[in-house]
């Protein structure tokens, strides 16, 4: 089974996982991400209640197995500071 390994970067409030566009491209999920996730250059961060779920299954029925690692905990994430997520930005 292929790995591919994320980073989950989280602050008190929330928590978003790493992963590229060109994944959320080439998965065909671009239109079930919602706009509680962020993007910004060739990362997406995918919010951890849904998003993130979305990501992983769909890695899951390729026969992907997606290992998170946990990025520093910090009071305010910058991720909060990025653009919101639109699949049309793909």
């Amino acid at each position: 089974m292929k790995v591919v390994k994320k980073t989950f970067l989280h602050d008190r409030e929330h928590g978003w996982l790493s992963v590229k566009r060109k994944e959320i491209k080439d998965l065909g999920i671009g239109h079930k991400i919602s706009s509680y996730s962020y993007m910004k250059g060739m990362s997406v961060y995918l919010e951890e209640d849904c998003d993130a779920e979305v990501y992983i299954n769909a890695q899951k029925s390729r026969g992907v197995k997606v290992e998170i690692k946990h990025g520093k905990h910090t009071n305010r994430s910058h991720v909060r500071s990025y653009p919101r997520y639109n699949h049309t930005l793909l």
